[in-house]
Order: structure tokens, then sequence, then C-alpha cells
């Protein structure tokens, strides 16, 4: 969505709650939800969700995200039923005056890129540009360089099967009094992730 929190009208009586004063001595208040205050996030959150439950066979929120995915089904092909859909999403959209931010949709997609992996009707799999600057990255050659890639290279553990026990010769090489040693069971680690 388009500025997602100044589409939500503040409450009347919360209003005053806003206000803030201006060197001049002008008082100013929002009569949008501004970002910033405490709970914005999961008043944004909670509204968009209840706004889109009736539809959550095929609809899923994340805040400011909307995913609509489509099965063929009831004779329709998986574009008609994906097309269908849309509508009933864009027409709810426009009933509640929500506006959709056009450079950030994606229509039609087989995989949408979504916090930092791909979603798709296989399931989650990893970027392959982070996975690639991961296998590219050099060998490391301080505990500041190892800090670095495994900062990096903990995007993959929910990618990969006993990542924790595949990283532990290199994570031992971060302990406060370990000695910088880079051994062959630090390289095969190194290369196993």
């Amino acid at each position: 969505m388009v500025d997602g929190y100044y589409q939500l009208l503040m409450r009347e009586s919360d209003i005053p709650l806003t206000a803030v004063s201006t060197p001049s001595g002008m008082l100013w208040e929002w009569l949008v939800m501004p970002q910033g205050l405490s709970n914005a996030p999961a008043t944004f959150n909670r509204l968009v969700t209840q706004l889109f439950r009736p539809m959550r066979q095929f609809v899923q929120t994340y805040f400011d995200d909307i995913f609509v995915h489509s099965r063929a089904s009831e004779g329709k092909t998986a574009v008609e039923a994906h097309l269908g859909h849309l509508r009933e999403v864009l027409l709810c959209m426009r009933e509640n005056r929500l506006y959709a931010n056009i450079n950030r949709c994606i229509f039609g997609a087989e995989e949408i890129p979504f916090l930092g992996c791909f979603l798709g009707k296989d399931g989650v799999r990893a970027d392959p540009e982070k996975v690639c600057a991961i296998a590219q990255w050099p060998v490391p050659v301080s505990q500041k360089d190892l800090r670095k890639w495994l900062g990096l290279a903990n995007y993959l553990h929910k990618y990969s099967a006993n990542y924790a026990e595949m990283a532990r010769p290199l994570t031992n090489l971060l302990k406060k009094d370990a000695v910088w040693s880079w051994t062959s069971e630090a390289q095969q680690a190194f290369e196993a992730i």
C-alpha cells in the first residue's frame, strides 16, 4: 500500500494524543495515524488482517503487503481464478479507501520476493543472489572477517539442516579466549555452509 499508516483516520478522541508543539508555539495534531506511535504497527496490522479475513482462503497480509494466491478450481484455470481474486481484493481496497503502490505490485507471478527470500507454489526458497554472495566470499583471515561472513551466512540457517552444527568450528573461533587459527576443520565448515 502507499503510505499505509496515513490511509487510516485517527479516532477523534485520540487526535489530541498526537499533538506536537512547534517552536513558534503552534500545536499540530495528526488526523491520520502517524508513524512512530508505539501501537501503530500492531494497530495497522490488525486492521489490515481483519479487513481481508473474509478472503483468507486466497489472501494473506503482512503489514502493508497483500498476497493473493490462486489455484485452478471449479472449472476455472489458475489465471481465471487469480483474476477473480484480484478483483475481490481491489474492490475491497476501493470500498475501504486503501490505495496500492503500483510500483510495488507484482501480478500473476509464479513466485515473489518477500523478506529476503522467494515465496512460490513450491514453498520458500533462498534468494539466489544472497547464496551467491555467501559462496563467493573470500576465506576469512581474522575474527572480524569471520564475524561478518557468519552474519551473512546465518541467513541460510533456515534452509540448511544442522546449520548450527556445521558452523560450530567457525563459531568456536569467535569465542573470547579463542586463538585465531584457520584449520582444515574450519575450512571444511566454511565450504560446507
